[in-house]
């Protein structure tokens, strides 16, 4: 039996005990009730919906399912939405983490590549300056030529400077070691100002280049690092 025929059978039900009850009543020589009165309006109350056609019930049913599956749906695309969310947030840290080792990694590398590069540079360096010659080593003569002396400065600065503290002699000196500035007193291969500031690298400073060779180096080398440093400087200032 349907959900329609129940509700119709218990509409005709209480209609009749009602009637019944009217007729007996009647018949006993009495009025009904007040009661039964009450009883059928309830009784009619109770049963309006039963009144519902059944196509309207069926819409209804069918509004009620939709809403339910309406609501579903929107629960299922938030949890995904939320889900879709949280994995994008994870392979973010993920790929974050992932590019912050690389970076790292490749820090690291240019860290010790650069170190062994210093390092190489530096015995380059120590074993360039051990094969130099020293000052002392060359025989003392009574004068030189522009080629002598450029061949002493060849032994005694390190091959990987000599180009450079040959560009500040020859804007100095021309290489000849008895230049003499008469305006300032500049004096040699360098200009030294004043001249007897060589004299810290040997007494003969006057009349041996290698003496002034001696002291050029280390003057570079203690103000400005090496000769190529001192030339840097020249290029910018004119002089050093």
């Amino acid at each position: 039996m349907s959900r329609i025929s129940v509700r119709g059978f218990a509409v005709a039900s209480a209609t009749a005990v009602t009637t019944v009850g009217a007729v007996v009543g009647v018949a006993a020589g009495g009025t009904p009730a007040a009661d039964d009165n009450n009883f059928e309006a309830a009784a009619a109350d109770t049963t309006l919906l039963a009144d519902i056609p059944a196509g309207q019930q069926a819409q209804v049913q069918t509004a009620s399912l939709t809403q339910q599956a309406d609501a579903q749906a929107s629960a299922a695309d938030s949890a995904a939405k939320k889900s879709a969310e949280e994995s994008a947030r994870l392979q973010a840290a993920k790929d974050a983490k992932s590019k912050k080792a690389a970076a790292e990694a490749k820090a690291e590398a240019e860290r010790q590549a650069a170190e062994k590069a210093k390092k190489e540079k530096e015995e380059a360096e120590r074993a360039s300056r051990s094969s130099v010659r020293d000052a002392s080593s060359f025989s003392a003569q009574g004068s030189y030529t522009v080629a002598q002396v450029q061949a002493m400065a060849r032994q005694m600065v390190p091959a990987d400077q000599f180009q450079c503290f040959s560009n500040i002699v020859n804007h100095e000196s021309t290489w000849n070691y008895r230049a003499t500035n008469p305006s300032s007193g500049a004096y040699g291969l360098m200009q030294a100002l004043p001249g007897h500031k060589m004299s810290s690298a040997g007494a003969d400073w006057q009349t041996n280049p290698a003496t002034q060779i001696k002291w050029g180096l280390s003057y570079m080398d203690g103000r400005y690092g090496s000769p190529c440093g001192a030339w840097s400087f020249w290029q910018a200032n004119n002089w050093y």
